[in-house]
């Protein structure tokens, strides 16, 4: 048996960019995760900041397209995946991705329209 589940609170990067593939919409976007610690030798507190990839398909992809910002506190579950393709000068590019099965938004817009309730789990 294996598990392959991410769980992954933070703020988004940039808007969702959206695509099509076949007849699937695909968004992605970055997503940022922060963790701050008090530095044992210093005394000093220290901040680390991840970037993720977040990829959304279907029913996310659209709800990605519609609601997710810049700035956006997001709730999101999935799984990661690795990806490889030679680039132009064939060297070997390895991208990991995390693929959303479940986007909650944790706060409501900065205008005037709210962020919808959560999404249902697509399966």
């Amino acid at each position: 048996m294996s598990v392959n589940k991410v769980i992954l609170v933070g703020r988004v990067g940039k808007p969702a960019e959206v695509r099509t593939a076949g007849e699937s919409k695909v968004a992605s976007f970055s997503l940022a995760t922060t963790e701050k610690y008090k530095d044992s030798k210093t005394g000093e507190w220290k901040e680390n900041t991840e970037w993720h990839n977040i990829v959304c398909w279907r029913n996310t992809a659209e709800l990605a397209e519609k609601y997710v910002q810049k700035g956006m506190l997001l709730y999101i579950e999935g799984k990661l995946r690795t990806r490889s393709w030679d680039d132009k000068d064939g060297n070997k590019r390895y991208v990991t991705e995390i693929i959303a099965d479940v986007l909650q938004f944790l706060e409501k817009k900065q205008d005037s329209q709210s962020a919808p309730a959560p999404a249902p789990d697509p399966q």
